[in-house]
């Protein structure tokens, strides 16, 4: 009896599974495309944690040899250029006691094949006091490029905080 209420229970895992699997297109997301939008999120967090963390390599390690990144009047290229700038970054200060946080309704993505967007809010709260010592917004386009997402793009620009 354990036996065939076993089989019966795995019957009805693998005929849900089967199920999950046939859905794409328009009924549907498929799994490639969900697979690739988890990758690209995991950019964002890779940056929030390399920015908490002050490590510049880690920071580096998400961006395309030839990005250009594009803060409020100044627009660099190349991962030499944009690692000089988040080296003279607030969050990488060491006289900053900075956690970077992004609220998840902040957060879009999009995928198309081997090219996405990804956007989201930097709040770079100060350890010491708990306030929001920073905020910026980073727009860009990501490539999946020899199996790895990367940023290609990146616009920063001013946010305003609201509840």
């Amino acid at each position: 009896m354990k036996k065939v209420l076993t089989m019966a229970a795995l019957a009805g895992l693998v005929l849900a599974v089967s199920a999950y699997g046939a859905r794409s297109g328009s009924s549907g997301t498929s799994v490639q495309k969900l697979a690739a939008l988890y990758q690209i999120d995991q950019i964002e967090k890779i940056w929030h944690k390399a920015a908490s963390k002050k490590d510049l390599t880690l920071m580096m390690s998400i961006w395309a040899p030839n990005a250009t990144a594009t803060f409020p009047g100044k627009t660099v290229t190349g991962k030499a250029e944009i690692r000089a700038l988040f080296a003279k970054a607030g969050p990488f200060q060491p006289q900053n006691h900075w956690i970077s946080d992004t609220p998840a309704y902040k957060i879009r993505t999009t995928v198309n094949g081997n090219k996405g967007t990804l956007y989201f809010e930097c709040h770079y709260i100060d350890v010491d006091t708990g306030k929001v010592a920073s905020a910026v917004g980073a727009d860009q386009q990501v490539q999946k490029l020899k199996g790895k997402w990367l940023i290609t793009n990146m616009a920063a620009s001013s946010v305003t905080l609201t509840p």
